[in-house]
């Protein structure tokens, strides 16, 4: 869930924030990437050093760099952000952000937020149980802010009770739930093809075709960023997903993929084949490498299963997407496929020498519903159109 995201932390002046730099490395292990502000006195606790090493960006705690009196500008922080967490949040930043008192970085940064806010409060238990306290976490609920439970335990005062900023395991699971909760991909089970596939002619040489598997590899990632429970199928490829959750099944063959297909896409909610499977597979295929002669040698070929035709048929109430890769003619083609194989949706593209779509990072599509509405894009990388298709298709299922 953490993949990819945009985390801007901001830390204010409590002895918790020496935990800042553990957390910070664990949403840098998730695959998110992180800014760090601070208020003055945090980096009396956790040196801005430390956690710009640790975060691979600049780490900001005043308004102006000393001595070049640069500025740093709080609202494109905040603009940056997919989310805002304020680890530890003090007794007196709470206060600051419930009343609307801008006078560091963090409090400029959180009154320009546009993202959610989590905020994890941490003080003595004293200052946790005071009912100013109380109020203003209930006030900051009400805005709209998540507000991370403070834990029980030995505090700095050595008092022993509630008021422990939450552990940072526990700051990445609740978020991660709470991501996880508000994704309409939460719970969905969605399967990917993506690849060539190789059809054997003997032990040494096969028939394929120049697909990389880029596109579906970042359709993969991309709906695993939104919660979805990702099967990827992945014909020979050299690319892999970033994100780890996402189960990848090899195969090689058009009849392995087929039969891997069938099998995941009676449990699936939404499938997108995007795999470049071969039309024809050889006939025989000789168990020993065949040998150079002086004539010619013919292979003989047949039809391969058609994967999609299938899935089309069998299909419930599934949302079934597949992919229309033509030289000429493309949109007709499409809507022609759509049609006959039952599809929920169809994503055009064209390949030639201006735009080869094999092997390129980048691409052209046109995406097609079964209602015959057209969305053209322009031209962008796999994986800013991997974001336009997973969006294409959350938009269709809000509607069907």
């Amino acid at each position: 869930m953490l993949h990819n995201k945009k985390i801007l932390l901001g830390i204010t002046g409590g002895i918790a924030a020496y935990k800042c730099a553990h957390l910070v490395r664990l949403f840098v292990k998730k695959g998110a990437e992180v800014k760090v502000v601070m208020t003055p006195s945090a980096t009396q606790f956790v040196t801005p050093e430390t956690l710009s090493v640790l975060s691979k960006n600049p780490v900001v705690s005043e308004f102006f760099e000393k001595p070049t009196h640069e500025w740093n500008n709080h609202v494109h922080l905040a603009e940056w952000a997919d989310l805002f967490l304020i680890a530890p949040a003090t007794a007196n930043t709470l206060a600051k952000f419930t009343t609307g008192v801008c006078d560091n970085i963090v409090t400029a940064c959180y009154l320009s937020a546009r993202s959610k806010v989590f905020i994890a409060p941490a003080m003595d238990l004293d200052m946790y149980q005071h009912p100013t306290t109380k109020a203003n976490l209930k006030t900051l609920e009400g805005f709209g802010n998540k507000i991370i439970p403070a834990e029980s335990g030995e505090l700095a005062s050595g008092l022993t009770g509630e008021g422990r900023m939450a552990e940072p395991e526990n700051i990445i699971s609740y978020i991660e739930k709470y991501l996880a909760g508000s994704s309409p991909f939460s719970q969905k089970k969605v399967l990917i093809n993506a690849g060539p596939t190789y059809e054997a002619i003997d032990p040494v040489r096969f028939i394929g075709n120049r697909s990389s598997g880029k596109t579906g590899v970042a359709l993969a990632d991309e709906f695993c960023d939104q919660g979805a429970e990702v099967t990827l199928i992945l014909g020979p490829s050299v690319f892999k997903p970033k994100n780890s959750s996402v189960k990848i099944i090899s195969v090689e063959s058009a009849e392995e993929m087929f039969k891997v297909c069938t099998e995941v896409f009676e449990t699936s909610d939404i499938a997108v084949l995007s795999a470049a499977v071969a039309d024809y597979s050889p006939k025989e295929k000789s168990a020993s490498k065949i040998k150079k002669s002086e004539g010619e040698m013919n292979i003989e070929l047949t039809k391969t299963k058609d994967i999609l035709a299938s899935l089309g048929k069998a299909k419930k109430k599934q949302i079934l997407i597949g992919f229309a890769l033509e030289t000429e003619n493309a949109i007709e083609h499409a809507k022609e496929k759509l049609k006959n194989k039952n599809l929920d949706l169809i994503i055009a593209n064209t390949t030639s020498e201006k735009n080869p779509a094999f092997g390129s990072d980048f691409n052209t599509i046109c995406i097609i519903d079964k209602h015959n509405n057209l969305l053209n894009f322009e031209f962008k990388s796999k994986a800013e159109i991997a974001k336009d298709i997973v969006e294409a298709i959350k938009n269709y299922a809000e509607k069907k």
